[in-house]
């Protein structure tokens, strides 16, 4: 791609979903016997039925606790697992089927691993990426710079890709990733580990391709600072299933309620008592705590001025839920959703029977 071309790319991703098919052994002795004549097998969903898709030159962000299907996800999307059922499209091409094509459209990177060869200095791993990609020189040399000057490379770049430091190493693995200006950027975890300068560079750079570039970017993290400072929307899948897919205030609309008022009454002697969707937590002589109450207590700043029309305050001061607050209550949420849904399954199931 030329460098002065509009870099453009989207994802499209329709009821996507994955399953295995595995052996499984039986206890003892003969049943691992049993198990060489007569396989055991089981099949694990590792997604089932998710539907998002992700606009050119947006960030977005696929959060979910361990194990909800989000390394799954992109390995679909990246052409490395074929999907068991559902479509997908990235930048134009199903990956699974051009493969070539679709990598030529995408660059990865995965937190634990490298692209880099390992015995070489990282400056002649970017050397081998050009000639695999065929990277016009004077357009690899540019990138280079920009590189440069965004991550700071030089001052490593000429160190055996053994010796670098995780956060070298993945700033290093972030320029391999970009050499030949894919529209398309998958980062599963790419901060993991690192130090809090290093990730902030991390993110600088990560928001410069997004906004000057025009990258369309997909990130899986469990850092919710860098949901904060980088996306703007958000999809939450949990057990393989779509739990949520919108902008960070609607998840905290729907799962950040958590919040207090912490209010110094102007009479100590003042009676208290709950307000429509607020209760009262703690009292302590003239000081009241409040916190939300029930599915439809009000937010935090409605919160405040009923309590401000209520009673006459000397003081007052507002907490409300940080997003690891959030995402966790969006996870114990979703699971619980979960099991609902199998215990009416259950249900329907005994009833038939």
């Amino acid at each position: 791609m030329s460098g002065d071309t509009r870099i453009t790319g989207d994802i499209q991703v329709r009821a996507l979903t994955k399953t295995f098919r595995t052996t499984t052994r039986r206890p003892g002795a003969l049943g691992t016997l049993r198990s060489l004549v007569n396989p055991l097998w089981v099949t694990k969903t590792a997604v089932e039925d998710v539907t998002f898709s992700v606009a050119p030159g947006e960030l977005l962000a696929l959060l979910g606790p361990n194990g909800a299907g989000k390394s799954t996800t992109i390995k679909m999307l990246t052409g490395i697992l074929v999907p068991t059922a559902g479509e997908v499209s990235v930048a134009g091409v199903v990956p699974y089927r051009e493969r070539e094509r679709n990598a030529r459209n995408i660059g990865a990177v995965f937190g634990q691993r490298t692209q880099l060869w390992w015995d070489l200095p990282a400056r002649e791993s970017f050397a081998i990426l050009r000639d695999i990609y065929g990277v016009p020189d004077a357009e690899h040399k540019a990138r280079l710079r920009e590189f440069d000057d965004l991550l700071e490379l030089s001052s490593f770049w000429d160190t055996r890709v053994r010796h670098l430091s995780l956060g070298q190493r993945v700033r290093c693995d972030l320029a391999a990733a970009l050499l030949h200006d894919p529209p398309v950027v998958f980062l599963d975890e790419p901060t993991i580990g690192m130090d809090v300068v290093v990730k902030e560079q991390v993110r600088g750079f990560l928001k410069h391709q997004v906004e000057e570039r025009g990258r369309t970017v997909l990130l899986t993290t469990h850092d919710m600072t860098e949901v904060s400072r980088l996306a703007e929307r958000v999809v939450l899948i949990n057990d393989g299933r779509l739990v949520m897919d919108g902008t960070l205030e609607e998840i905290k609309r729907k799962f950040g309620d958590t919040w207090l008022v912490r209010a110094t009454l102007a009479d100590p002697e003042a009676a208290v008592s709950a307000l429509p969707g607020i209760a009262v937590l703690q009292r302590e002589g003239p000081r009241v705590v409040f916190g939300p109450e029930g599915s439809h207590a009000p937010t935090v700043h409605q919160a405040l001025k009923q309590v401000i029309e209520r009673y006459e305050v000397s003081d007052i001061a507002l907490e409300e839920a940080d997003l690891e607050d959030v995402m966790r209550a969006a996870y114990q949420g979703a699971a619980l959703e979960a099991s609902d849904v199998l215990e009416e399954s259950a249900v329907r199931g005994g009833a038939g029977s």
